[in-house]
């Protein structure tokens, strides 16, 4: 890893760069966003990892890398210290993409209108293994992680089902669980540390 950064910050300047290219070039983008259609019909593969590059406008890529600035550093840290290796991190997160896009994929293969983009999955993946490694953690200095966590799961169900907007309620809510499971996965001991954090919550102690 290059001296003094990590690759949530690598991973935020590659998103950032891809994606102001991205808005001067419409191929490019085109390119890149998640249409299940191409992937299943042209075997465009590549689509499940590379519209999580692209944004639509600078709101929706500076909502999602200011939530990876504040929490991507410290889950790769996490991971260092518990798998030993910082590069799993990209691996998660690329993962991550691939995992939140699946049921998105299953859902509409047939829609040829459906497309999407942004990291927001991948993002959510982030944040949830974020709350396994501190539940108690304040989300917007207020609210528990675990508390959010749990509001979060509901609305993403709630608003998938209803299929009223054009946000990817899928992605939210499937990366969430990825990256809710990810680390127990990747080391089941920590399934009874995270209990354990839970059941002592630090503000009545």
């Amino acid at each position: 890893m290059i001296e003094g950064l990590n690759y949530s910050y690598i991973i935020i300047g590659i998103t950032a760069i891809v994606s102001f290219y991205a808005w001067s070039n419409g191929e490019a983008m085109f390119k890149s966003f998640f249409i299940p259609t191409h992937i299943r019909e042209r075997n465009e593969w590549w689509r499940f990892i590379t519209h999580g590059f692209i944004h639509a406008d600078q709101q929706h890529l500076i909502f999602n890398m200011i939530t990876m600035f504040f929490f991507g550093p410290f889950v790769e840290r996490a991971f260092t210290f518990y798998f030993g290796n910082s590069k799993i991190f990209v691996l998660f997160y690329l993962a991550a993409l691939i995992a939140s896009s699946i049921p998105s994929y299953f859902k509409h293969k047939n829609d040829s209108r459906y497309r999407s983009l942004g990291a927001s999955g991948a993002v959510s993946a982030v944040l949830f293994s974020a709350i396994v490694f501190n539940p108690w953690m304040l989300i917007n200095f207020i609210i528990p992680g675990i508390v959010f966590a749990v509001g979060y799961v509901w609305y993403s169900a709630r608003m998938s089902k209803q299929n009223s907007d054009n946000i990817g309620h899928d992605a939210h809510l499937w990366g969430g669980v990825f990256g809710f499971i990810f680390p127990f996965i990747m080391r089941p001991a920590l399934l009874q540390e995270f209990l354990n954090k839970l059941i002592n919550i630090p503000y009545f102690q």
